[in-house]
């Protein structure tokens, strides 16, 4: 019976701890005007990408949902469309899992649209295997891949004047950590047969998410484009 009681207390204790960190929910209260802007959004097909493309384009952003699946993607954006009024939510294809789509991804985006004013880096994954290029998955997907997005795109925010790059994070990044060493010689971030490996992994790549955002920032410093790194439920 003790036992019983004591497993109930830790399970009581983790939830609570979860809920009020992170899994604590928020509300946008935002309600600027976004028309004549345009935004890109990663895995804009589902979940938080999916409800910030929606709130950006009742709000009359240009909203491009740059994701893996095309069925899915257009789903959404039918969903979306119907749900706002906007005909402008748009998809354009693109794998973060491959280098080579991301740099296809920037070059059809920089031929069809005359501006960029908002990156959000949403897109991410805890999972196990490798990329097209050979790096850990969660290395690829969260990370690598926005990295290379964000270099590729930087000049054309620069261009709209005000623009922001906003890479979604997670408070897990404060149980990661990165072996630059280990990084150069395996390409991954951590791998294994159990999830609490894939989810250290996770951990990992939401901590370069930060340490990118904090070094972007530094060498814009001076430039009309801002960068966020954000916890999801955050009120700041």
């Amino acid at each position: 019976m003790f036992h019983l009681l004591l497993l109930s207390a830790a399970l009581l204790g983790a939830y609570l701890f979860l809920t009020r960190t992170l899994f604590r929910s928020s509300r946008c209260e935002g309600n600027a005007a976004m028309t004549g802007k345009t935004v890109i959004i990663t895995g804009g097909n589902t979940g938080i990408g999916k409800a910030t493309a929606l709130h950006l384009a009742k709000r009359g952003a240009r909203v491009v949902l740059a994701c893996r699946n095309r069925e899915k993607a257009e789903r959404a954006m039918a969903e979306i469309q119907q749900e706002t009024g906007s005909a402008n939510v748009l998809f354009m294809q693109l794998d973060l899992a491959s280098l080579k789509s991301v740099r296809c991804f920037s070059e059809r985006f920089l031929q069809t649209e005359s501006r960029l004013d908002l990156l959000i880096n949403n897109a991410g994954l805890v999972a196990d295997g490798r990329t097209e290029d050979g790096f850990g998955i969660e290395f690829g997907v969260n990370h690598l891949g926005h990295f290379l997005l964000t270099y590729l795109l930087v000049e054309r925010l620069k261009e709209a004047g005000g623009g922001r790059v906003v890479t979604v994070s997670s408070m897990a990044y404060r149980w990661g950590r990165v072996d630059p060493d280990a990084l150069a010689v395996n390409r991954h971030l951590g791998t294994g047969r159990y999830s609490w490996q894939f989810f250290q992994a996770y951990c990992n790549s939401k901590l370069c998410n930060m340490l990118f955002t904090h070094e972007l920032a530094k060498r814009l410093k001076g430039s009309n484009v801002s960068c966020y790194s954000v916890h999801p439920g955050n009120r700041k």
